[in-house]
């Protein structure tokens, strides 16, 4: 089977869930105008990654009152999950005919952990479903401040008319039992969100891809100084120019030997396509199968 993915790199209006809603819509459209029938967006992109946990000093400081500020604003403009937000993506997928993989920042209303926010990733049909909910594990260093954890549940590949479609957010690519969760669900396509796809978030990327046989499609955002929410100027590291990156993109497509079809992109928005056969899945897993001939469950089984 061969399709179009596409990964979308570009930045949301910061903290301003509608605007970033209305501006997700317009780059599904450009994207399926390109072929797209997967489209791709990286981590917590409604309404964008809260890059002043690395950015500003002091964040972590008790009590600050700019901080607080920051974080209410950020709840504000996060997703309930369902809920008008997801009922618009899921809508827009249905319209444009594509698979969505769409990343959030999810807020809990009712219930069980109500108040508490995570990072979520939302992969919706071509029909508009929504088809699976993925909350990042373990969040990482500072974003411990902001974000809950996930219970795991989620991890495992989703039946799509395109193939089995799986994915993991930032660090968790760094989690050998995910990967290998992952893996043994069966992906054909992986989606690899970041904020932006550095170096080492590449290679991770990369080894995913060349580990599980699996294509992946890593998304990385962008967002320049001038982005970071109002209030949080004092806390600033560097006093830069207000139209220097600190997410820089990197998005790139990944063929299931590790081999770099598209990007990576800096600097720039843009949709990066490529298209992919999954049969090439098949000719590689003569090599390596980590869920099959390579696997050896009578050695590596429960300890």
């Amino acid at each position: 089977m061969r399709f179009t993915v596409a990964a979308v790199q570009a930045a949301p209006v910061y903290l301003n869930l509608a605007a970033s809603l209305a501006k997700a819509e317009t780059l599904i459209a450009q994207a399926a105008a390109q072929g797209a029938k997967l489209v791709v967006f990286p981590e917590t992109w409604l309404p964008g990654y809260p890059a002043w946990l690395d950015s500003c000093r002091d964040v972590n400081r008790w009590d600050s009152v700019a901080v607080k500020q920051v974080y209410r604003r950020l709840a504000d403009n996060s997703v309930v999950v369902p809920g008008p937000v997801t009922e618009a993506l899921g809508a827009a997928a249905r319209a444009h005919g594509v698979i969505l993989n769409m990343s959030v920042h999810e807020r809990v209303d009712a219930g069980p952990g109500r108040g508490t926010l995570y990072n979520t990733m939302l992969l919706f049909g071509d029909d508009g479903t929504l088809l699976h909910v993925h909350r990042k594990l373990m969040p990482t260093y500072t974003e411990r401040l902001i974000w809950g954890q996930g219970d795991g549940q989620s991890l495992q590949a989703t039946a799509t008319p395109l193939g089995r479609m799986g994915g993991l957010i930032c660090w968790e690519h760094w989690m050998p039992p995910a990967r290998q969760r992952l893996h043994e669900s069966g992906e054909d396509v992986h989606v690899a969100a970041w904020p932006h796809v550095k170096e080492m978030n590449l290679l991770a990327s990369r080894h995913y891809a060349f580990e599980g046989r699996c294509f992946v499609v890593a998304a990385g955002a962008l967002m320049a100084v001038r982005d970071l929410p109002a209030g949080l100027e004092p806390l600033l590291e560097l006093q830069a120019d207000p139209d220097a990156l600190l997410l820089r993109g990197g998005s790139a497509i990944i063929g299931p030997d590790g081999t770099i079809l598209a990007g990576p992109i800096f600097d720039e928005e843009i949709i990066l396509t490529a298209e992919i056969d999954l049969a090439r899945i098949r000719e590689e897993q003569m090599a390596l199968d980590v869920t099959g001939h390579y696997a050896r469950p009578d050695i590596f089984g429960p300890l």
